[in-house]
C-alpha cells in the first residue's frame, strides 16, 4: 500500500483526477503503537446473500437462496504476547514449525505437478525434459487430467489450544468457521467442488471453441446487452446477447466460413447495455487484455487470443518453495535507470540477473493488474485478470517469469483484492448501471480515504471471480504466491482506519468485523494451499489479527506469512531521531511483537517508506551530501 508520513502520521498521497481514480491509500494502524487515535465501533447489518447458482444455462441444475446472519460477540479483555522476529535472522520454515508443533500439517495426496528432480530451475536432465515432451504433444485434456483437489474442511478446533484465549471468542470463530465450511459445502453442492469454482475464467469472458467463441457476462442490472468491437463495426445491434434467469448475459459467434476466428486477435471490444444509469459501454469484467491507444484517455478490451506459434511456452519448472524467503520487491515500469517506462523484456534481461546475483531467492512484482491511472502504483485495479499492458503483452510477461524460474527465482505477485478502482469507464465500478454490482452499495461500498470501490464479500459471483482471479494468476502465468495487498481493510468495517490496535481481542473479535471478508480470506487460501502446495501467501496485516497465519482445518484464517511493517516503519523512525534518543526497549519490541509460531515478513524498507513521500535509507544516511573523489 502507498503512503507517506508526517510527524509520525500517514496520509494519503495527494489525489490526483482521472476517470474518478484517485492516488493510492494510507496504511492502517500498526498494532502496538503509542499513539492513540479516535475509535468509532460500528454495528455490521446483516445481509442477504443470494447464491446465484442452479439451473443456469452455463453450469448447475439447481437453485437456493440463504441469509447470511453475523454473529459478532465482543469478548474478554485480554492482551497478547508474541514472539521474535530478528531482521537477518532466518524465520521458522515449514520444516521448523512441523518440528516443533502439529499446527502445519500436509495432504499426501495433494501432489506438486513439477518434476521432483526440478528443485532448482535451469535443471535440464534428460528424464525431466523427456517427461515435458510427452505432456508437450498430449490433446488438451484438463478436465481428464487435472486430478487436484481440495481437502475437505477441518474441525477448526485447533486454534483453542493453540492460542487458549480465544476461548473466550468461540462463539464468534465458531459461526465464522461454520460460515466458511457452509460456503465450501455450497461450492460442492451447486459448483461441483472448489477447484471446479476456482475456474470461472473458463466459463465467463471470451471461451474460444473449435466452433466458435461464446462470451459470458454477469450482469444482473443490464436489461438490454450487446457485444460490440472491430470484428462488426461497433454496431450494437449486429449480435445482441440474451440473458438467464441470474443476470448472465451470453452469445455465441460462431467461425468464419473460412474456419477463422470470428473476433481477430488483437481487436478491440466492449459490451454495450441498456442500464438503470442510462446507456453504457463497459470493457469485460474477464478482459485478458486491455490497452490505452495513444492520444487516447480510456481503455479498450483487447480480444487476446494469439496463434499457437506465438503463445508463449514455459520452458522451466517452477522451483521448490525455499525454508526462508529473501524477497526483492520491485516495479518492473520504474526499474529502468532511463527516465521512461521499463518493459517486461528489459526486467526480464536487465533485472533478473542482477537480483539472483545479490543472493535473494524470490522476487515480488507489484502493479501488474492493469490499472488506469499510472500514480496509483497499481493499486486502483481496473482490469483484474488483464497484466498491465504499459510493460508489454501478456507474453512478455509469461518470459519474464519462467526466466525468473531459470534462475531458481520464485515470483509473487502483488495481488489486489482489497478494494478496486472507482473508474467507470475502464473498470468495474457501475458495470451494469448499478452501485451494488461487485460491490457494496451506499457508503458501505467506498473507501473514503482511497477513493475506491470495496467489494461485497458475501456475493457468491464476486466469490467466484476473486477466487478465479487469484487461480487465473497461478495456472496460467505460473507465479508462485502472492502478498494480498490492504488485508487489514478487509477484515474490518472501520478498515484499520481512526483505529489504533493496541492487542486487546475485543479489536479482533466484535461488531466491526468483516466475516465475509474473513472467510474469502480462508476459501482463496484454501484453493492456493490445496491446488498448489508450493505457493506462497502472505497477507499485509498491521492489525495483528489472531489465527492469521493458523492452518485453515485448524480454525485459521490460512496465510502463510504476514507482512510484518511495524519493523520497516521502526527504522525510518529511528534514522529520523538522534542516535542517543534511541530506546533499546522499544527497538526489541518492535523486532519481537508477533504471535507464537507465526512466520513474518519484514523488510528494512519497503515501497511504503521509500517511495511515497518519504526517502530511501540509503538517503536518510547520506542526504544531500555529495561525496567529490
Amino acid at each position: 500500500m502507498v503512503y507517506y508520513t508526517i510527524s509520525g502520521i500517514r496520509l494519503p498521497c495527494v489525489p490526483s483526477v482521472h476517470h474518478n481514480s484517485s492516488s493510492h491509500r494510507n496504511s492502517s494502524s500498526v498494532a502496538g503503537n503509542a499513539s492513540t487515535a479516535l475509535s468509532f465501533p460500528l454495528k455490521k447489518h446483516s445481509l442477504s446473500r443470494k447464491i446465484v447458482a442452479g439451473s443456469s444455462s452455463y453450469d448447475s441444475e439447481a437453485s437456493t437462496t440463504a441469509t447470511s446472519g453475523k454473529v459478532l460477540v465482543p469478548g474478554g479483555d485480554s492482551s497478547f504476547t508474541t514472539n521474535v522476529l530478528v531482521p537477518g535472522a532466518k524465520p521458522p520454515s515449514s520444516t521448523d514449525q512441523l518440528e516443533t508443533s502439529d499446527i502445519v500439517s500436509e495432504d499426501p495426496k495433494v501432489l506438486r505437478e513439477v518434476p521432483e528432480s526440478s528443485s532448482m530451475v535451469g535443471d535440464t536432465s534428460t528424464e525431466v525434459l523427456d517427461e515435458q515432451e510427452k505432456i508437450a504433444v498430449l490433446p488438451d485434456t484438463r478436465e481428464k487430467t487435472d486430478k487436484r483437489t481440495v481437502p475437505p474442511p477441518g474441525a477448526g478446533q485447533r486454534i483453542y489450544d493453540i492460542d487458549p484465549i480465544l476461548s473466550s471468542f468461540r462463539q464468534h470463530l465458531d459461526y465464522r468457521y461454520s460460515q466458511y465450511k457452509r460456503m465450501r459445502a455450497d461450492i460442492d453442492k451447486f459448483e461441483g467442488g472448489l477447484e471446479k469454482f476456482s475456474r470461472g475464467y473458463e466459463k465467463f469472458g471470451f471461451i474460444r471453441s473449435e466452433t466458435g467463441i461464446t462470451y459470458r457476462e454477469w450482469a444482473p442490472g443490464a436489461t438490454r446487452a450487446a457485444l460490440i468491437g472491430d470484428f462488426n463495426n461497433w454496431n450494437p445491434n449486429a449480435d445482441v446477447m440474451a440473458r438467464d434467469e441470474f443476470g448472465v448475459w451470453e452469445i455465441f459467434l460462431p467461425n468464419n466460413a473460412d474456419g477463422s476466428s470470428p473476433i481477430p486477435h488483437g481487436s478491440r471490444v466492449k459490451i454495450r447495455m441498456d442500464t438503470p444509469s442510462g446507456l453504457k459501454d463497459s470493457i469485460p469484467a474477464w478482459i485478458k487484455f486491455a490497452v490505452q491507444a495513444p492520444g487516447e484517455i480510456p481503455y479498450n478490451g483487447i480480444y487476446y487470443d494469439p496463434p499457437e506459434e506465438e503463445k508463449y511456452v514455459f520452458k522451466h519448472p517452477q522451483p521448490k518453495k525455499p525454508k526462508s524467503l529473501r524477497i526483492y520487491e520491485s516495479h518492473v515500469g520504474m526499474s529502468s535507470t532511463e527516465p521512461k517506462i521499463n518493459t517486461y523484456a528489459n526486467f526480464r534481461d536487465e533485472m533478473l540477473p542482477r537480483i539472483k546475483k545479490l543472493g535473494y531467492n524470490a522476487v515480488q512484482i507489484m502493479a501488474i493488474q492493469e490499472h488506469s491511472y499510472y500514480a496509483s502504483f497499481g493499486y486502483h485495479v481496473t482490469n483484474f485478470f488483464a497484466p498491465s499492458s504499459r510493460f508489454g503483452t501478456p507474453d512478455d510477461l509469461k518470459s519474464l517469469i519462467d526466466k525468473a524460474h531459470e534462475l531458481g527465482l520464485l515470483v509473487l505477485m502483488d495481488i489486489v483484492h482489497s478494494h478496486a478502482s472507482n473508474n467507470t469507464l475502464d473498470g468495474l465500478n457501475m458495470f451494469d448501471g448499478t452501485d451494488s454490482h461487485y460491490f457494496h452499495s451506499g457508503s458501505r461500498g467506498h473507501h473514503w480515504m482511497w477513493d475506491s470501490r470495496l467489494f461485497n464479500y458475501g456475493s457468491w459471483e464476486v466469490v467466484r471471480y476473486l477466487l478465479s482471479n487469484a487461480r487465473w494468476w497461478l495456472d496460467e502465468f505460473k507465479f508462485d504466491g502472492f502478498r494480498f495487498d490492504g488485508v487489514t481493510s478487509m477484515m474490518y468495517t472501520h478498515h484499520g482506519l481512526q483505529m489504533t490496535f493496541t492487542g486487546n481481542y475485543n479489536e479482533y473479535f466484535g461488531f466491526a468485523t468483516d466475516v465475509d471478508a474473513v472467510v474469502y480470506l480462508m476459501l482463496v487460501n484454501d484453493m492456493i494451499h490445496g491446488l498448489f502446495p508450493e505457493a506462497v501467501s502472505i497477507g499485509e496485516d498491521v492489525s495483528g489479527m489472531p489465527t492469521f497465519c493458523v492452518p485453515i482445518q485448524d480454525g485459521g484464517v490460512g496465510f502463510d506469512y504476514r507482512l510484518h511493517m511495524a519493523i520497516a516503519d521502526k527504522w525510518i523512525e529511528l534514522l529520523q531521531k538522534r542516535d542517543e534518543d534511541w530506546r533499546m526497549g522499544d527497538i526489541i519490541h518492535t523486532l519481537t511483537n508477533r504471535r507464537w509460531l507465526e512466520k513474518c515478513i519484514s523488510y528494512a524498507e519497503s515501497h511504503d517508506q521509500a517511495l511515497v513521500g518519504d526517502k530511501t535509507i540509503a538517503f536518510w544516511l547520506m542526504d544531500k551530501v555529495i561525496l567529490l573523489c
